[in-house]
């Protein structure tokens, strides 16, 4: 009961904060204060209108907005996202353009599950819709969920990614970006040896923490600092009785937001400010850089215990996925086992999360790959969202991927096997 009620106080704070920002804004709003020219209660309803929509959308998943995508042949078509697979902890979407012919490469998206949705890579999505069939995997808020659904940890996750690349088949180009890469790598890898004929053609990893050791950065130092039972402690805690998860054991999505906050709280706290200043001069918008940004990035959602301690322990602790020595359902992955499956993996030089020689780490486990299946890229100056999205990702990043999907489709590999056959 200790740990509900503290998850109910978070969510009376943040319930309390948005009303109080929602009763700065009317109150200050009488048009009768407007006969007194005092800028203050300009700046109170400013503040109250920022505060209220700051403390709202934090228990809001946001919309994917991708509603029209413009073909070749100049017409807007609608983009219908359909569920393929329905799962209680994530399902498999798909976006599907109406009218347009399939494109030539069936792409599955390995979101993050770490504090934001799946729409966090949404831009990620709407640059690669442009010549592929996309999926990705969209993970659910573990508030949202009975107890009765059960657990949900690293080896859940990775048998999830397992039975979602199995439904779209061998023909699949994967792309897993940031927390989800070792699990990817080691989905891949238990395909690979139980069901070769479901494995995907390519594997591409972003920023993900394979070796977490290879380049300590202040993530991994905390992993390191902190025991298990102290993070048990002091981040774990029940659904309060607001929602169908009550109960559940979760990391709190509002608990992960304020550490992301702390992390750069200056460079918030002057975001915010400014943009109160923006309001009351009506300078802002529901589309402003301010909201585009914090509309996302605010929206948080609950993580599994399981999942969120298990990962520190065997990812980050142990080490398990780098040390290839990982166990999902009673079976050992063997990461070597990964034979005809390219892999790349995609860096930014200024990424202080996942930081260069983490992901890259990867290469080193498929020692039964061959150097020509094996691809790394390391984008200069790029941090870690760049390395997913904004210009780093659509000028740079984003073709060369998609090169080496072209290169290394299974397809393409048989016709060339098939020619250089002939030609001997």
């Amino acid at each position: 009961m200790r740990y509900m009620m503290t998850y109910d106080l978070m969510e009376t704070l943040r319930n309390t904060n948005q009303w109080l920002g929602a009763t700065a804004s009317a109150m200050a709003s009488y048009p009768a204060f407007s006969m007194t020219p005092n800028p203050a209660f300009n700046w109170l309803a400013a503040w109250g209108e920022v505060t209220e929509r700051t403390f709202q959308r934090m228990v809001v998943k946001p919309d994917w907005g991708i509603r029209t995508f413009t073909c070749e042949d100049g017409k807007d078509h609608l983009v219908e996202i359909t569920t393929v697979v329905e799962r209680d902890f994530g399902d498999l979407v798909h976006f599907n353009v109406a009218g347009r012919k399939t494109q030539p490469r069936k792409v599955l998206i390995v979101a993050p599950m770490s504090g934001h949705y799946a729409t966090l890579l949404r831009s990620t999505v709407k640059s690669l819709l442009v010549n592929c069939e996309v999926y990705i995997t969209d993970w659910h808020n573990a508030r949202d969920i009975p107890v009765s659904a059960g657990k949900f940890d690293v080896e859940d996750y990775t048998l999830y990614l397992v039975d979602f690349m199995r439904e779209l088949g061998p023909d699949t180009h994967v792309v897993a970006v940031c927390q989800p890469a070792p699990l990817t790598l080691a989905a891949t890898a238990y395909l690979a040896e139980l069901d070769p004929k479901a494995q995907p053609s390519t594997l591409t990893l972003i920023g993900g923490p394979v070796d977490p050791d290879a380049t300590p950065t202040e993530v991994t130092d905390f992993g390191r600092r902190v025991t298990m039972g102290q993070l048990e402690q002091s981040m774990i805690q029940r659904v309060g009785f607001k929602y169908k998860g009550v109960g559940r054991m979760v990391y709190p999505g509002l608990l992960q937001l304020a550490s992301f906050m702390s992390m750069n709280a200056d460079r918030h706290s002057k975001a915010f400010s400014e943009q109160i200043y923006r309001v009351m001069r009506d300078e802002a918008s529901d589309h402003d850089a301010h909201n585009r940004f914090y509309d996302e990035y605010l929206a948080v959602m609950d993580m599994t215990a399981e999942f969120y301690l298990s990962t520190v322990e065997r990812v980050f602790k142990k080490r398990e996925i780098a040390k290839n020595k990982f166990i999902v359902a009673g079976h050992k992955v063997d990461i070597s086992k990964i034979t005809d499956v390219a892999v790349m993996t995609v860096e930014g030089a200024n990424d202080d999360i996942s930081a260069p020689g983490q992901c890259i780490a990867a290469l080193g486990l498929c020692t039964s790959l061959p150097d020509s299946m094996k691809a790394s890229h390391l984008e200069p100056g790029a941090g870690h969202y760049g390395i997913f999205a904004g210009r780093s990702w659509r000028d740079n990043i984003r073709p060369l991927v998609i090169d080496f999907m072209n290169t290394n489709a299974r397809k393409a590999r048989q016709v060339k096997a098939a020619n250089t056959n002939s030609a001997a």
